[in-house]
């Protein structure tokens, strides 16, 4: 079984040869991971941020981000209700159908939202660092420490999936929606999943992206393939 292509690029044809916003992102990653695997992290301007640094870790990107939790919205629980009704045949008649088909949308719902799917819970900021993934929102925050994640995967150009145990001993999956996600990966796998397929096989960047860069101008370091021979 061969191994899902997040970029999957459409025929070169309907394709405009154009340098978007997102390859601005992936062309400074590429950057950011080659400085990290040879040591030149300390050659790099200082990122600010808002998101508190542990001893020794420094921010390498900042921007918006989106995040989803795969969760359901309920437990399949609903309010049933009973109704005692009163007067002519016709009005009891009526009052008890309508209970009932109030009762079964009830459970119909009950039932759907008790179907886990991607929940989205908001924009917020976005920090990688050496050492995590910071997520900062006026709802909710995150912090994805690379060493403590369950799973990594890079699902898209620009959105990164992991999965972590909570606090409550929970299982949890994640998604965040960034232009810095290939970085995200980038770092997290190096840092903490060293023989993930999609980093050993170079595949967190779009293929022939050294290529495009050389195209339009911006030479891009050999980050993959330092990546892959770390």
């Amino acid at each position: 079984m061969t191994e899902a292509n997040p970029f999957a690029p459409p025929p070169e044809h309907v394709r405009p040869p154009v340098w978007s916003g997102l390859d601005d992102h992936l062309w400074h990653s590429c950057e950011i991971v080659a400085d990290l695997l040879t040591g030149g992290l300390a050659r790099r301007p200082l990122i600010t941020t808002t998101a508190r640094l542990e001893h020794g870790d420094r921010a390498l990107a900042v921007g918006p981000g989106q995040r989803s939790t795969w969760r359901s919205l309920g437990n399949g629980r609903y309010q049933h209700t009973n109704v005692a009704a009163f007067g002519s045949p016709a009005f009891v008649i009526g009052s008890l159908v309508g209970s009932a088909v109030g009762n079964s949308a009830r459970r119909r719902q009950a039932a759907r939202d008790a179907q886990p799917r991607w929940v989205l819970d908001g924009p917020g900021e976005v920090t990688i660092t050496h050492q995590k993934l910071h997520f900062a929102s006026s709802t909710i925050g995150l912090d994805l420490e690379w060493k403590a994640l369950s799973s990594i995967d890079l699902v898209w150009i620009d959105a990164f999936q992991t999965s972590f145990v909570n606090t409550r001993g929970q299982q949890v999956t994640t998604m965040v929606h960034t232009p810095w996600a290939s970085l995200a990966f980038a770092v997290a796998a190096i840092t903490a999943f060293p023989a993930h397929p999609r980093l050993l096989s170079g595949g967190w960047l779009p293929p022939g992206f050294e290529q495009k860069c050389a195209r339009f101008g911006r030479p891009c370091r050999p980050a993959a393939t330092l990546a892959a021979s770390q």
